[in-house]
């Protein structure tokens, strides 16, 4: 399903950021399934930030890779294009919300465990 997120279709090559992946036991996972997730987006906000501001005129849709730890930026229609019926209603409520508060929308997916989680941060 990823694979083709993974294209030239992407506004922005990749690129590394110098962020460490924090480890979460399957039990604290249980409790909590996407603080892992939510954790790794705040660590590698000042990278996310710095890659949307190249783009912010088109307003992209920003994803996190948790096992890399690589950003990207993806057109929002296309990105759009690529998920379920439910994560492209639930993509338009929050791009939407975002754009009226000045926030971007940042996905982190995590391969080894088929997670993908969205979530607002503020664009300053």
């Amino acid at each position: 399903m990823w694979s083709s997120m993974t294209s030239p279709m992407m506004i922005m090559a990749d690129e590394e950021a110098e962020v460490e992946e924090m480890p979460m036991s399957k039990a604290k996972r249980k409790r909590n399934p996407n603080d892992d997730l939510v954790e790794a987006a705040e660590n590698s906000l000042p990278h996310i930030l710095m890659f949307y501001k190249r783009f912010e005129k088109e307003r992209p849709v920003m994803l996190l890779d948790f096992q890399s730890q690589k950003i990207y930026a993806y057109p929002y229609e296309e990105f759009k294009a690529e998920l379920s019926d439910r994560s492209q209603v639930m993509l338009a409520a929050d791009y939407e919300k975002g754009i009226a508060k000045n926030k971007i929308v940042v996905f982190v997916r995590d391969n080894e465990t088929q997670r993908l989680v969205s979530m607002l941060f503020d664009y300053e």
